[in-house]
């Protein structure tokens, strides 16, 4: 969404200092903007960028593949890549094989040699795998280190996937050298003898070998994957099943997204939502670089997750969390709702978008199908949980409670009886079968009256994103890839900011921060939605926000009169903040337009 500005200056840097620029790849034009910014279109593909593309490097070529996805072919190597390559990325490639054939070498030496010295005597199995270990180099991206305690032990640490471990990896890839390669992978050579290895599961390569992690957990050693880890492989699959040609285009109005984007995404086929979605308001120009998409996202879960259309219902008084509401039949279509729902939050998990509202985290659990515990109830009904709880821990017949397998609920003034197994009502609860009636009443508990809602839910998410692509994520790492983070840092907001045409040290950048720190947290979701279309912010803080050209910090810049309203660019994450005279004139002024303003054109 861009707020375009009434007055048009230049404020454009010269790019790389005024030095002589490298030509435009083939198929591009630079072009400026209403404010003489520079921005490159890129005719092959029908896109724009603000940042200069760069030639490809010699003996590279860009080419189409037959669903369009566009990858680059290396002649000097005979190989691909989805990558696209630069100069400086290619000769570090180089670089590191250099060193890699070097390092070979040297261990090729260090085997003979130890092959030598083994005719001057037997050595034990044990000895003989230390001297290996020692001799030879750790694997790319290790560090043995040792506690600084006592004992002195040694362990290894694997700064690529940010874990620690007791086992040296050189004795775990020993070890996994004799084990068979799990199912689908294949074993290769490059040109220079280098082994690698090829998942054709899902089709990439790796030069680490994937029987070391199998190795690690026969083993007993446990694995960790860092949550970036994680979202990075799970980014890696939405990325390939994406669409890269054509776009869907959505047009809704704001006083009725949810109607508007139902009737819409329910009749578009499934793989056609994996394009890029281009959103639009009735009656308001623009165009969607992300910005658009972001706040139609953020709309439209705030109104189709409302308690009031009766699909969803607050946990409990004091958890504002949602879960299904068993009484959504009141609505005969409410089945297609749901499905419509899981399909809308799928589309955010793929499109890399947050939703306003999140829901309990037993609902995240049963997205993922992980199995549900009694501890699971106490974050979504303690009275229940307390009441199981006792029955665990007392005697239910000497309390002579006279529970059975069958429990009472209230849906809409109607009182039900819901057998907990068949012919339960006349199934006494023991202290023999009393386990097994705990088990059963919390599996009760999170279904009761929404297998068919969760059902249709599931069939839409799955048509968008396979269940299978989130086995590596727990409940409390999906709820934070779908609604991000609400608790602002001002500091980290503050340190994650960049300037143009202003300088730290403007009073206006004084007046603004001095303003961000007096309003309230509701106000800060505010302004940050103002500026960047959401309201959330990624894990990773303010340094990790994404504009319509990947990593793009909130930047303010000055543009514009003392009597204007400051103006948003959210594709760009920029806040256009006029020269203001006073603190209090600039207050009123972002006061006015964070909360009195909607859509397009404020001033």
């Amino acid at each position: 969404m861009s707020h375009q500005p009434k007055a048009t200056r230049s404020n454009a840097p010269q790019e790389n200092g005024g030095e002589e620029e490298e030509p435009l790849p083939q198929g591009w034009e630079m072009k400026l903007d209403p404010n003489g910014r520079r921005y490159y279109v890129d005719h092959n593909n029908r896109t724009t960028s603000w940042k200069r593309p760069k030639p490809l490097p010699a003996g590279w070529e860009q080419r189409l593949d037959p669903r369009g996805r566009q990858y680059f072919v290396d002649h000097n190597t005979r190989t691909t890549t989805w990558q696209q390559p630069t100069t400086q990325n290619v000769s570090e490639f180089q670089e590191w094989r250099r060193q890699l054939s070097t390092n070979q070498a040297a261990n090729r030496q260090n085997l003979e040699n130890r092959y030598a010295n083994s005719a001057v005597g037997p050595v034990s199995t044990s000895s003989a795998a230390t001297s290996s270990s020692s001799e030879e180099p750790l694997p790319s991206g290790w560090e043995r280190r040792v506690l600084d305690n006592e004992s002195r032990r040694e362990y290894y640490v694997n700064h690529e996937t940010r874990t620690t471990q007791w086992e040296d990896p050189r004795v775990q890839i020993k070890k996994a050298s004799n084990l068979p390669l799990p199912p689908g992978w294949e074993e290769r050579y490059t040109a220079e003898g280098t082994k690698y290895f090829v998942d054709h599961n899902t089709r990439s390569t790796t030069f680490q070998d994937p029987r070391v992690a199998v190795s690690a957990t026969s083993s007993g050693i446990q694995y960790e994957r860092s949550y970036r880890w994680k979202f990075g492989q799970f980014r890696h699959l939405c990325g390939r099943a994406s669409l890269p040609t054509g776009h869907i285009k959505i047009s809704v109005s704001r006083n009725s997204v949810f109607e508007d984007s139902f009737s819409q995404i329910l009749n578009i086929p499934p793989q056609d939502l994996k394009r890029r979605l281009f959103i639009s308001f009735k009656g308001e120009e623009g165009l969607d670089y992300g910005g658009l998409a972001r706040e139609w996202f953020f709309l439209l879960s705030h109104e189709m997750l409302n308690p009031m259309y009766c699909l969803f219902e607050y946990a409990s008084k004091n958890n504002y969390s949602l879960q299904i509401n068993p009484a959504s039949y009141i609505n005969p279509h409410h089945l297609t709702y749901f499905k419509f729902v899981g399909r809308i939050i799928a589309l955010a998990l793929f499109h890399n978008k947050y939703i306003d509202k999140g829901f309990t985290l037993p609902f995240y659990k049963r997205i993922l199908d992980k199995p549900l515990t009694m501890l699971d109830l106490k974050s979504v009904d303690e009275d229940f949980y307390n009441s199981l709880k006792w029955v665990k821990e007392n005697d239910v017949e000497e309390c002579g409670l006279e529970l059975t397998f069958a429990h009472e609920f209230e849906v809409l003034g109607e009182v039900k009886t819901h057998e907990l197994k068949p012919g339960g009502e006349d199934i006494l609860v023991t202290e023999e079968n009393k386990e097994e009636y705990v088990n059963l009443m919390v599996s009760w508990r999170f279904t009761r009256g929404v297998e068919e809602q969760f059902k249709s839910f599931l069939e839409g998410f799955n048509e968008i994103v396979p269940i299978q692509w989130l086995q590596y994520f727990d409940e409390r790492e999906l709820e934070l890839i779908l609604v991000g983070i609400q608790d602002f840092d001002v500091q980290d907001w503050q340190t994650h900011t960049q300037y143009r045409t202003y300088r730290r040290t403007d009073k206006q950048i004084q007046w603004f921060w001095a303003f961000v720190n007096e309003i309230s947290d509701e106000q800060r979701s505010r302004l940050l939605q103002f500026v960047t279309g959401t309201c959330r912010l990624p894990i990773g803080g303010f340094s990790e926000l994404m504009g319509s050209n990947g990593a793009q910090k909130f930047t303010i810049e000055k543009v514009g009169k003392e009597n204007w309203l400051p103006r948003s660019h959210t594709c760009f994450n920029r806040l256009d903040l006029p020269p203001y005279r006073s603190y209090e004139q600039l207050k009123q002024k972002l006061l006015l337009a964070i909360e009195e303003t909607e859509g397009f054109g404020q001033e």
